[in-house]
């Protein structure tokens, strides 16, 4: 398999053959308005442009899939430059219907045993934040990749370390896992993705896995930067397991 990190929670996930556009935020730097009562309100999203042309990424894409509907991860680009036969996965019904409405006329809720072209696709759970905030920041997904020719592939979502993230690491033993650890926050509210701590702790539930951590330093609410967690990874000794790439990098497993 090969994972390019595009910006943000944005993916390019090659895979048994297949290619599969993850959560795609395509729009140039500095187009929307900052998430308010945030760190950086003042500056506008994306925070970053993209490392490479939109026809680049969504050239020859298999699928897309989008884990839930915030616009750093579905946004008006997105749903200008895709083609609207593509294939697409979404976490419901209801964000189904949002994408058809869209004019998306190939649009498939996910389910824990959805299979694609041969490829095992298993929506996971997932919670965007803890506590109060939940009500507000709504429902999210991860999905777990299975092929048998292929290492098992975890990518989190949106979600804090929980028990059912626990759950799918027990379960389904992934080798790679990928974890959205900008500690985005709002001024009040707490994390509402993974921080250096969260993913320490998906470090020692599957320390033979490689964790790659994206969603960082690309919208106005992050708070936790990638030299702060690789200076955490080093303190904590596992800096060999996780790897925090820049825009644009790609890893082959």
């Amino acid at each position: 398999m090969n994972i390019q990190h595009i910006r943000n929670a944005t993916l390019v996930v090659e895979y048994a053959g297949k290619k599969f556009l993850i959560d795609p935020m395509l729009a140039d730097k500095g187009t929307y308005p900052p998430f308010p009562n945030a760190p950086r309100d003042d500056q506008y999203n994306p925070l970053v442009s993209l490392p490479t042309s939109i026809e680049d990424i969504i050239s020859d894409i298999d699928a897309v899939i989008v884990t839930h509907l915030h616009y750093d991860h579905w946004d008006e680009a997105a749903k200008e430059e895709l083609p609207k036969e593509i294939k697409l996965f979404s976490q419901n019904e209801e964000d189904a219907t949002e994408i058809r409405n869209a004019g998306f006329q190939n649009v498939e809720v996910l389910q824990e045993d959805t299979v694609f072209e041969g490829i095992q696709l298993v929506k996971t759970k997932g919670e965007h934040g803890r506590g109060e905030i939940l009500k507000v920041a709504g429902h999210v997904c991860g999905i777990v990749f299975k092929h048998s020719s292929e290492k098992t592939l975890y990518v989190a979502g949106d979600t804090v370390w929980y028990d059912a993230v626990q759950e799918v690491i027990d379960t389904h033993k992934p080798e790679i896992i990928v974890v959205n650890a900008g500690d985005n926050q709002f001024n009040e509210g707490g994390s509402l993705v993974m921080g250096k701590e969260d993913v320490y702790e998906v470090y020692k539930a599957a320390s033979d896995a490689k964790i790659i951590a994206v969603h960082m330093e690309a919208v106005n609410h992050w708070t936790l930067s990638r030299e702060e967690l690789k200076k955490f990874a080093d303190e904590k000794g596992f800096s060999s397991n996780v790897s925090v790439p820049n825009d644009g990098d790609s890893y082959s497993f």
